[in-house]
């Protein structure tokens, strides 16, 4: 892992992918969801105070008539000010329209946690990254079901997709 190049708060999203109840309290490794949470919410507190917009992504199961318990995001979580998106597929972007209110905010890069980082964090990345952003990735700010699943995307595919850190490693510039 590597330093992330400081980040402009005004041109720069925290993409935080599934935290919902449900999913949190599901077995994940190499770290529990409530540790995954703990640090996505510290990320999001940094981001929010260097005025920096803050992304929520759910999903909702298609053509049910009510979602699974636990389909929200975790209580306390959204602030006013955050982006909340739901997705009906595995990644943020198909149908949401996340990309077009990322561009009228004009915001190029993207920092990613979530769960589970090969499933929806990883399938948000690759669109993002056909999109053209600019992407960074918070190692300690995901997990997945299991360490082999979490270490392929963060050692072997997202390094090529951009920068994987860890949250302490992020920095904005200075203005």
């Amino acid at each position: 892992m590597t330093a992330a190049p400081p980040l402009d708060p005004q041109r720069t999203a925290l993409v935080l992918v599934d935290l919902m109840e449900r999913m949190v309290a599901l077995p994940l490794e190499p770290r529990k969801g409530a540790e995954v949470l703990a640090t996505a919410e510290e990320l999001a507190s940094v981001f929010r105070s260097a005025g920096a917009l803050v992304v929520l992504v759910r999903v909702e199961r298609p053509s049910v008539a009510e979602q699974p318990p636990g389909s929200g995001l975790v209580p306390g979580l959204a602030r006013e000010g955050d982006l909340e998106i739901v997705k009906r597929t595995i990644g943020g972007f198909q149908g949401t329209g996340l990309h077009e209110r990322l561009s009228e905010r004009g915001i190029t890069t993207l920092v990613f946690g979530g769960i589970a980082t090969n499933l929806g964090v990883e399938s948000t990345a690759r669109a993002a990254a056909d999109l053209g952003y600019r992407l960074v990735f918070a190692e300690d700010a995901m997990t997945a079901f299991t360490a082999a699943e979490h270490e392929a995307s963060t050692r072997l595919d997202f390094p090529r997709l951009g920068t994987v850190a860890t949250a302490d490693q992020l920095r904005f510039a200075a203005d």
